[in-house]
């Protein structure tokens, strides 16, 4: 049994991925500073593993409580940092807050670490928005890095930089940054699933609300993209499969004899659905008629985006087995689930 530091464990990714470690049979420790959780996901956690988790709630943005907390933690096998804020719009209207946050906190936790003097496997939370604008799709992991299109993207590579230079210049870490495409469903027991703070960022919860009567309507951003129906196509994968990506990540590590070890996976399904095929996708599987209209496009959003996942599936030995209706109907269990409750 490892013992598995996950920061951000209650997070829409941390969370499904600490109930996945805990199956596999890994000693866990959640920390989170619950900016943008909520205590609710620990209960759901706790009552889908029959387990109390170990939790403590820190704010890795302080280095001295981070340092105290890893001093005291010293027997930490690996880490899995998903703790940072994510949404694009944001970190445009507030870059400070995200490269405070984001950066800063990365920087404690890994220094922090390193002077346990120790081999740590470390697993980052990375994006797709790394590539930008793709020149080739699929996209694989050698497309070029782009000049971010958001503060939140560029959080996103200079966090792949840091890690990068840290494992040529220590021999303590060994490091996988997973780059996720588009995560979306929730676990099947519906105890726990995205929970976005304010206005839905990503396109299902915004979907579930509409769906539910939070949301009067969905707006679809462009119908006049080069694509078959006109609007985005993007990767949509089971956050399910994206946290046994993880698994099969941090198993490749801890297998590995040697140190100094850095490198980059897509983590997607390789299959583009558009939005408007999304929005069917839920009305089929739901019964439900969503109320929708089309708007202008949105800045920053690019035509196509979708992976080559070879690499994951013959390195990491992982591939996506849920299905995208897995997906929209967990996620619409999930939407009912929380509304009979005040999160």
């Amino acid at each position: 049994m490892s013992k598995i530091l996950v920061t951000g464990g209650l997070g829409y990714i941390g969370s499904h991925t600490v109930v996945e470690l805990h199956k596999s049979g890994h000693d866990i420790v959640i920390i989170d500073d619950l900016s943008n959780s909520s205590l609710k996901i620990l209960d759901g956690i706790n009552e889908i593993i029959n387990f109390n988790i170990n939790f403590i709630e820190l704010d890795l943005k302080n280095f001295k409580q981070t340092k105290s907390f890893i001093k005291e933690n010293i027997d930490i096998d690996g880490v899995i940092h998903f703790a940072a804020s994510k949404a694009v719009g944001e970190s445009v209207e507030d870059p400070l807050k995200y490269y405070t946050n984001n950066i800063s906190s990365l920087l404690n936790l890994l220094n922090a670490l390193k002077s346990l003097e120790r081999k740590i496997n470390f697993i980052f939370s990375s994006s797709a928005t790394v590539y930008g604008k793709p020149e080739i799709l699929p996209i694989t992991e050698n497309e070029s890095i782009k000049v971010a299109e958001s503060p939140y993207g560029n959080t996103k590579q200079i966090g792949e930089e840091i890690l990068f230079d840290l494992v040529k210049s220590s021999p303590y870490f060994n490091v996988i940054s997973l780059r996720y495409f588009n995560p979306i469903g929730a676990h099947n027991s519906a105890l726990i699933g995205e929970l976005p703070i304010g206005v839905p960022q990503n396109l299902v919860p915004f979907i579930t609300q509409t769906a539910i009567g939070k949301r009067e309507i969905l707006t679809i951003f462009g119908n006049d993209y080069d694509t078959h129906d006109g609007t985005c196509l993007r990767d949509y994968i089971h956050v399910v499969d994206l946290a046994n990506a993880h698994l099969k990540a941090l198993s490749f590590l801890i297998k590995k004899k040697e140190n100094n070890y850095f490198d980059t996976f897509n983590i997607g399904t390789g299959k583009a659905s558009s939005v408007l095929e999304l929005i069917k996708g839920f009305e089929e599987s739901t019964g439900i008629n969503l109320n929708y209209k089309i708007g202008d496009r949105r800045i920053g959003d690019v035509d196509q985006c979708f992976a080559e996942v070879s690499k994951a599936n013959n390195v990491l030995n992982w591939k996506s087995n849920l299905t995208i209706e897995d997906a929209l109907v967990s996620a619409w269990n999930w939407e009912k689930n929380i509304n009979n409750e005040k999160f």
